[in-house]
């Protein structure tokens, strides 16, 4: 039986990999070893979600806090010794984070083939960490698994072989679909006071943002200029974004505004019944706009520019600046029906991991 090691750091890998032991399990031709290295490494950011897909890692690396760089360094001499004993056939890395690459450089060392999942995404925009990541990764893969066609098309313009492109669909549907009853029954509107629904669900926290002072004090405004119509904005904060507030002190400005609903990191059930019943998104992280798109809610991304276009060409993603006549626009669209309802991509059908594993039958 073929081996394959698959190496998740942070809460967006694991939503994206809870259902390859099972399905590998189901066919019987691939033995998965889940490795965490622990680069999420606190309950609410990490262990929670591990208990609620019924998940447990084969091997934890525990690498805890510090810089990219010590974090990297640790992931790969502890993948290094996990590769030496496990011998898999193929190593899979998931999405873009710095355990992402930090695995992809230790398989090619090691001669170890790598299997990229959610390969072949570009912003194009250097600012972003991320884009480094994906982009070097995607330099060592063998095996490309795409979501979305601007996958595969960035990925045969860089001159990739077409017989490792494989154009998949994406695993964090497969996850919203197998766990779709756990998240209907999660207690987290009467928790939170938020009746039926109808609030604005806000997930922000990349560096551009939140690690200026005036621009998360625009945020701010733009939370208190959203509440003052009468909705209430759920905001499950960072907890970078809870040191800065107090750092750039803006904590009495938080503090005023009447309808924000400040929570830490939630668990994925109550997440996911917070997008499914919200009136519209706001945000600047990646996985959601996915997320959004498969429930067809509105979501406004305050970023220049995705790396998941096909939310914004064919789903019900739209970005938008970080300006207060911009969102109000766009708000306004949303409210009067105007908005696009959008669809869902191709093959986000819930069996995007039964295609990896059919693939990997045939490749291995």
């Amino acid at each position: 039986m073929k081996k394959l090691l698959v190496v998740v750091g942070t809460r967006p890998n694991f939503i994206k990999v809870t259902r390859f032991k099972q399905v590998a399990a189901q066919r019987g031709t691939i033995d998965v070893r889940i490795v965490h290295t622990g680069q999420h490494f606190s309950a609410n950011m990490a262990d929670v979600f591990f208990e609620q897909f019924g998940l447990v890692p084969d091997r934890f690396l525990n690498i805890g806090a510090g810089s990219p760089n010590t974090q990297m360094a640790q992931v790969m001499l502890g993948l290094e010794t996990v590769i030496a004993e496990e011998k898999p056939d193929l190593v899979m890395v998931v999405g873009d984070v710095n355990s992402t690459l930090a695995a992809a450089i230790t398989a090619n060392k090691m001669g170890v083939r790598i299997g990229h999942l959610e390969s072949g995404l570009r912003s194009f925009d250097r600012s972003m960490p991320e884009e480094h990541n994906r982009v070097l990764t995607d330099a060592l893969t063998d095996h490309f698994f795409i979501t979305e066609q601007s996958g595969l098309d960035h990925l045969r313009k860089e001159g990739r072989p077409e017989e490792a492109l494989h154009f998949v669909g994406n695993t964090m549907i497969d996850t919203l679909v197998a766990f779709d009853p756990q998240v209907q029954a999660s207690p987290v509107l009467e928790q939170l006071g938020l009746g039926d629904g109808g609030h604005v669900l806000m997930t922000i926290h990349r560096p551009a943002t939140v690690d200026v002072p005036e621009r998360l004090s625009a945020l701010l405004d733009l939370i208190a200029d959203v509440s003052a119509s009468g909705r209430k904005v759920v905001f499950p904060i960072h907890p970078r974004t809870v040191k800065h507030i107090e750092a750039f002190g803006l904590k009495a400005k938080a503090d005023a505004i009447h309808g924000l609903v400040r929570t830490e990191p939630l668990d994925y059930f109550a997440f996911q019944k917070l997008v499914a019943t919200c009136g519209f998104i706001l945000t600047d992280s990646g996985g959601i706009q996915e997320e959004s798109t498969f429930r067809r809610v509105p979501c406004l991304t305050l970023r220049p520019n995705t790396e998941r276009p096909i939310t914004v060409t064919m789903g019900s993603n739209e970005l938008v600046p970080l300006d207060m006549d911009a969102v109000r626009a766009a708000i306004a669209r949303i409210e009067n029906g105007s908005f696009k309802k959008g669809e869902v991509p191709p093959l986000w059908d819930g069996h995007a991991t039964e295609r990896i594993v059919e693939v990997l039958e045939r490749v291995l």
